[in-house]
């Protein structure tokens, strides 16, 4: 089903609605290689009409779903795990294929969604409620946990897989039905487990995935009066988009969206460690992360000798074809590098000074596909645009400080809240960065990536509640308070 190879034009897929394939119209979006410009698949140009579908489907398996034992929807999910885990390098080519990231990253994405999906099951038997004394006699109060029922779950570009999975997972477990939107540009990872949880014996109805645009399908889907929770990773102005929509229906929802991550650096930190860490966080999938590392904070004491070691990384990276052993593959589209070089271009003309001259590749090797070379700012201040706005490309600003405590100023002084790092051996600092920083999730000493087991989750306009983990497993779950009278 999900395979991309063979002769003649490239396949054209289907959605996957009530446990069927069902037929596409004539419009169709074109699914692009980013590394070639080639385009590798189609699927449907979905419409409001589709979306709809979806949800009545979802809707109609909903009953029958939640009704079952935990553990027997957590064996549904494991045996989807299994499947993904089983066909990982097929998986993880297609996410090459369609998103850009080198092969060995897109192997780790479809690790992380193996791991999403596992920890879920795992959750089966911690659905738990409480026992509250009462104040009447004869009287307990139950407080039970319920699952909400259609669950929509929309999905960024940048870790198609993965993200999915980190939705859907926790979703099924907790007895909700699922409809998945990935995004146009990569919608083939979507599908492709659709295909698999088909196979694995999905009950029809349970798992659906519809393609097409946001604002149609995204805004049917969020909209729509059965649909219960809300739960996308995207940017922060498609947040507000999908925040004003939920609104109107007062409807429960979650977003995890931009950031733009200090890295401060101490005179007292490992430098070596602290630049490998910074080059891993800021051009992991071509900087196309969230967590990325977007500004740095550098005590003047080592800024230097960081700088120094940092640009010399930066420039050793490999860029090139996302199939073989590169450090960088390509933008995921054109628009998205001409993002990049527009706030590149309006940084400089605010007085950056560029320390490593990158920017577009259009040349020899780089004349198909979507480039950007790694690009190292330093700047004055953080009034300059490259320090304000998410930059979501291998492109980092570097700013010096005098000491820890403007670190932790100009570290808060941003309108995210995300991620932040902080590289010191001073002890005090590192138990007091966290009472000072006012970011969702730090990285104290070590590079980005977080654990299954912990709470992935922003402040200020990084989004509304979160996932991973008992707290994010738990935001797929409503309480009920039943006074149960036996007098």
């Amino acid at each position: 089903m999900f395979d991309l190879e063979g002769s003649g034009a490239p396949k054209t897929f289907r959605m996957y609605v009530g446990g069927a394939w069902v037929p596409h119209g004539d419009e169709l979006i074109a699914v692009q290689n980013p590394a070639t410009e080639e385009i590798i698949a189609h699927v449907p140009l979905g419409r409001a009409e589709d979306a709809d579908a979806a949800v009545a489907a979802a809707i109609e398996a909903f009953p029958a779903w939640s009704q079952r034992p935990a553990i027997e929807r957590a064996r549904l999910v494991q045996a989807l795990a299994d499947a993904v885990d089983a066909n990982s390098a097929r998986l993880a080519s297609l996410v090459t294929a369609e998103q850009g990231k080198p092969i060995a990253q897109a192997l780790g994405e479809i690790g992380a969604a193996v791991t999403f999906l596992r920890f879920a099951a795992e959750q089966a038997r911690r659905i738990t409620g409480d026992i509250v004394t009462s104040d009447t006699p004869d009287e307990e109060i139950h407080i039970r946990r319920h699952p909400y029922g259609a669950v929509v779950g929309l999905t960024a570009w940048n870790y198609p897989a993965a993200l999915a999975a980190r939705k859907l997972g926790p979703a099924l477990v907790a007895g909700n039905t699922f409809v998945l939107l990935s995004h146009e540009l990569t919608p083939l990872s979507g599908l492709a487990i659709a295909h698999l949880a088909d196979e694995v014996g999905m009950p029809a109805g349970v798992l659906n995935v519809v393609t097409g645009l946001g604002p149609v399908v995204g805004q049917r889907l969020v909209e729509h009066p059965d649909t219960a929770l809300v739960t996308m990773t995207g940017s922060t102005r498609a947040g507000r988009e999908i925040f004003r929509t939920a609104a109107e229906r007062l409807k429960v929802i979650r977003l995890e969206l931009g950031g733009k991550a200090p890295f401060i650096v101490m005179d007292d930190a490992d430098i070596d460690a602290a630049v490998a860490a910074a080059v891993t966080a800021r051009y992991g999938n071509c900087g196309q992360i969230c967590t990325c590392n977007e500004r740095m904070y550098l005590q003047r004491g080592i800024a230097e000798e960081f700088l120094a070691k940092f640009v010399a990384a930066s420039r050793a990276l490999r860029i090139g074809d996302p199939t073989e052993d590169v450090d960088l593959g390509p933008k995921v589209s054109a628009a998205e590098v001409d993002k990049v070089a527009e706030i590149v271009g309006r940084s400089r003309a605010a007085g950056a000074e560029a320390l490593l001259e990158g920017g577009p590749l259009r040349d020899g090797p780089y004349a198909r596909g979507h480039w950007y070379a790694p690009t190292v700012l330093e700047v004055a201040d953080n009034a300059n645009p490259i320090v304000r706005e998410e930059v979501f490309g291998p492109v980092v600003a570097a700013l010096r400080v005098d000491d820890f405590d403007e670190a932790i100023a100009q570290a808060n002084d941003t309108d995210f809240g995300l991620s932040a790092y902080l590289f010191t051996s001073n002890a005090a600092r590192l138990m007091d960065a966290p009472r000072r920083l006012r970011f969702g999730e730090l990285y104290l000493n070590r590079s980005n990536g977080e654990a299954v087991q912990g709470f992935h989750t922003g402040w200020g306009l990084s989004g509304l509640g979160g996932e991973d983990g008992a707290y994010g497993f738990d935001g797929y779950l409503r309480k009920q308070t039943a006074y149960l009278n036996w007098g």
